[in-house]
């Protein structure tokens, strides 16, 4: 049985939210706040989250923010908000979707089935796979042996430019093809500092990296076996 993680301060919703889901096949936990909904979603292996954004304690969005971080959980946010600027932000951070308060349960219950379905691994189509390294170009995650490693869009869109061409040598000018932005000139002047820190983040030992190596005068080559 999928569990699913509801933080909410809406009692009246989330006890409808409870039997209903549980009606339907899902085990439900509830808790109505951000400081202990923060440590049930590091601490109870949930399956998917369903997030209030507006929080007695906190901000739905800083909490998302803080989930995603160290966990690749499907996230619901739910708001009585509708902005669309809420919704982009929302997404930014990480949720995987959006739902405006009110709405129908069976809405909540589909949208909830389809980020359950996505984030199952036979799913995962489009997820680049190298031993204990897991780029997931859907989600937009970085795993290494199952954690999640923060990295920026840039850099992230710089990981999966290398990881699409494991063993080819790429110049700075064929990875800034690859890798389109809004910061583009900054980006190419730190290319470098980019490709330390997703070292940092991917590499057993940064400092004598064996994932992405610099070929001087060259470019880059991402290795798919490090031996």
């Amino acid at each position: 049985m999928e569990r699913v993680l509801l933080i909410d301060d809406d009692e009246r919703l989330a006890a409808m939210l409870v039997t209903y889901l549980e009606a339907r096949g899902l085990k439900v936990e509830h808790r109505r706040d951000a400081t202990t909904g923060l440590l049930a979603a590091r601490n109870g292996g949930y399956d998917a989250l369903l997030l209030d954004v507006m929080l007695p304690d906190g901000d739905g969005f800083d909490l998302c923010r803080q989930i995603r971080a160290t966990s690749p959980v499907p996230i619901l946010m739910l708001t009585a908000r509708g902005d669309e600027t809420d919704r982009i932000v929302g997404l930014e951070l990480g949720a995987d979707d959006y739902l405006p308060k009110p709405f129908n349960p069976r809405e909540l219950l589909a949208r909830l089935r389809a980020i359950l379905r996505r984030a199952t691994p036979a799913a995962r189509t489009n997820a680049l796979h190298f031993g204990r390294l897991v780029i997931d170009r859907d989600r937009r995650t970085v795993l290494v042996d199952g954690e999640v490693r923060p990295l920026t869009q840039h850099q992230f869109d710089l990981l999966v430019a290398l990881a699409s061409s494991p063993g080819r040598v790429l110049s700075r000018a064929q990875l800034m093809e690859k890798v389109r932005g809004e910061e583009l000139e900054a980006f190419d002047r730190s290319i470098d500092v980019h490709i330390s820190r997703i070292r940092s983040a991917i590499e057993e030992d940064p400092a004598k990296p064996r994932r992405i190596l610099t070929l001087r005068g060259a470019g880059y080559l991402f290795v798919a076996d490090p031996q």
